[in-house]
């Protein structure tokens, strides 16, 4: 299969490509650098992505920033970077990506642990997320020919925690995580929230 990773220079997203890599041809997205480059808050930008790369058979999102901090200090500004970013951006990705991937292909977005264990700091990563999922949930409702949609939810990852200086030792390796993805891309489920963790 070719497969797009977009966010194929970060943590997840370099561990999805390698993985993915030992099976398919993977076509590498980033904002900075890879095979093609990409900035998800721009639907012109995602549409120039997908007309360089073609047609293709999977794509799996690994990409997306969002502002994490108090909810009385977060400016409208966090908040619509996350929306623009995160949530828009990988909504984008399959609107657009729905007039280039081919017949019973697969779209892999990416939420996260905060949607369901909500923390102090994460209300603008909570709400970004757990919209997602509903995205997932209801698009594949809507996909036609035979095309699927899925969303991973990770945990904290052991490399995210160590490069933030925090005790890695609750965190899931990026290797592990990149499981769900393949899980994803290889399997027959749609419109699922795949819990990273059962790959632990």
């Amino acid at each position: 299969m070719k497969i797009i990773v977009v966010g194929a220079t970060g943590t997840i997203g370099k561990a999805v490509a390698k993985l993915l890599a030992t099976e398919h041809e993977v076509v590498k997205v980033a904002f900075r650098s890879g095979d093609h480059r990409v900035d998800m808050s721009s639907k012109e930008s995602i549409e120039k992505m997908f007309r360089e790369v073609g047609p293709f058979d999977a794509m799996a999102c690994a990409a997306g920033v969002a502002h994490f901090g108090p909810l009385a200090e977060l400016s409208d500004e966090d908040f619509q970077t996350g929306l623009s970013g995160k949530l828009m951006g990988q909504v984008n990705l399959v609107r657009v990506g729905m007039n280039y991937i081919n017949d019973n292909g697969s779209f892999t977005l990416t939420s996260g642990i905060l949607s369901h264990q909500p923390m102090p700091g994460s209300t603008s990563i909570s709400m970004i997320n757990a919209g997602l999922e509903g995205f997932v949930r209801a698009a594949a409702l809507e996909l036609p020919r035979n095309l699927r949609i899925n969303v991973v939810s990770p945990p904290w990852v052991k490399e995210t925690l160590e490069a933030l200086g925090m005790d890695p030792s609750g965190g899931m390796p990026a290797q592990q995580v990149a499981q769900a993805y393949w899980s994803s891309i290889h399997g027959t489920r749609s419109g699922v929230v795949i819990n990273a963790r059962d790959f632990s």
